[in-house]
């Protein structure tokens, strides 16, 4: 698919829309109140918005390789900071995904080198906590499950560190405390999410 292609889908997709309500771009240029903000992952075949059934506005995202979050991502800080005082949001989502090729990597005999193995340094501790965890049992558990447990034990992970953050325990504007975190895993295979840290205890 070429790019000329997909900026015909859009004009394709931007009528359409028109149509079914003419007055919809109009409501979005006014501005945004979106539900919660999602911290996922870039994998291509994990559109937050599609897989929560919304549509434009109603999310607020932020994606990286692996869903990681780390103190010194001026970006994800930027993100937390607008999402939670400019927009007074007051759920935090942190959604891994299994088949997740940023958390294999992580787990690989060699991890990948530059910038992307720099980035991957934080998921490999969750795969030392699941190896921690599992002893014996590691050499008997399917590669594919194993991974499964260190995409979900990395969620885990990051929610930790995300209620670390200066930016978080600021709170949200507007309402009481810090916003409620929640860790989910997206299963590609069955397109449901499940719940791993839920944002109520």
């Amino acid at each position: 698919m070429s790019l000329d292609d997909l900026l015909d889908r859009n004009r394709r997709w931007a009528e359409a829309r028109r149509e079914r309500d003419p007055g919809f771009f109009a409501r979005l240029a006014l501005g945004q109140q979106p539900r919660l903000l999602w911290i996922g992952c870039s994998d291509s075949r994990v559109p937050a918005e599609e897989i929560l059934g919304c549509g434009p506005g109603e999310l607020f995202v932020h994606r990286n390789v692996a869903n990681i979050v780390t103190g010194h991502d001026l970006n994800l800080a930027a993100v937390l900071q607008y999402a939670t005082v400019n927009l007074g949001i007051a759920d935090v989502v942190v959604c891994g995904h299994y088949g997740c090729g940023g958390i294999q990597a992580a787990c690989a005999a060699q991890p990948p080198g530059g910038e992307l193995g720099e980035w991957l340094a934080v998921a490999r501790r969750a795969r030392l906590a699941v190896d921690r965890g599992l002893e014996e049992e590691r050499h008997t558990l399917p590669e594919e499950d194993y991974h499964r447990r260190v995409v979900e034990e990395n969620v885990r992970l990051q929610i930790e560190r995300l209620s670390r953050l200066d930016v978080i325990r600021r709170g949200t504007a507007g309402r009481p405390g810090a916003p409620r975190l929640h860790g989910w895993v997206y299963d590609i295979a069955t397109g449901l999410v499940k719940i791993v840290v839920s944002g109520d205890t």
